[in-house]
């Protein structure tokens, strides 16, 4: 499947209702709520897109953006990558210390959203299946790349059924966190944003096989990956 293909996947008609964007703290509040509801919510595995396109790299510094229960920091933290773990959400955080404690890793546990934290660049960017809110200003793509160190990866991964510039998913389509697709950053967004100092090395569309959490309905990503050039 060629990057035309999958970025029409990936796109929607416009939606004739504009949906409303939450700010920061009703973000916040809405993924505390989420995940107060249950004793977990995710698998509590790494990400497999993230365990298979990593495997050749050294580790170094990385960034887990909207990390939640924090199955991949402390997986990243074990393969010996010194790891800071962002999210919106004090409960899921709350979680992740646990998960390293037990684990016998050091994850550095960040309450913020990307946009509103202050980092320094990373030798590699996390960002699976995030929920980053659009802007007309294009933030919280400008505030991805920007946490990528030169010579450093960001690897983006998201379902094909989310929405992408412009448009939402498919009629309709909520989580049961209220989420509409129409207003976060989906993988099309994130390629527009690349200039000629990054190299794309992924852009495709992969099955998915997850069993449990609550994600596991979903079977085909778009996974992207790209260097910034030194």
């Amino acid at each position: 499947m060629d990057r035309e293909e999958i970025d029409a996947r990936t796109q929607q008609d416009t939606r004739d209702e504009v949906a409303t964007t939450p700010d920061a703290a009703e973000q916040a509040a809405m993924w505390d709520e989420r995940y107060s509801e249950s004793d977990r919510v995710w698998s509590g595995e790494p990400n497999g897109a993230l365990v298979a396109e990593i495997a050749g790299l050294t580790p170094g510094t990385v960034l887990d953006v909207g990390c939640g229960e924090g199955a991949d920091a402390v997986w990243l933290a074990q393969q010996g990558w010194d790891v800071t773990a962002l999210d919106v959400s004090e409960v899921a955080l709350e979680r992740g210390r646990r998960a390293a404690e037990a684990a016998g890793v050091e994850v550095r546990w960040v309450l913020s959203g990307l946009v509103e934290a202050e980092l320094p660049g990373f030798d590699l960017v996390s960002a699976q299946y995030p929920a980053l809110l659009r802007s007309p200003e294009c933030d919280a793509e400008r505030a991805l790349l920007g946490a990528v160190a030169p010579g450093g990866t960001l690897l983006f991964v998201h379902h094909t059924t989310f929405g992408s510039s412009g448009h939402g998913g498919p009629a309709g389509a909520r989580g049961s966190t209220g989420v509409d697709p129409v207003n976060y950053v989906g993988p099309v967004d994130v390629v527009t944003a690349f200039d000629d100092t990054w190299a794309i090395e992924t852009h495709e569309a992969r099955d998915r096989a997850v069993t449990g959490g609550a994600g596991a309905h979903h079977h085909e990503d778009v996974v992207v990956r790209a260097r910034r050039r030194v």
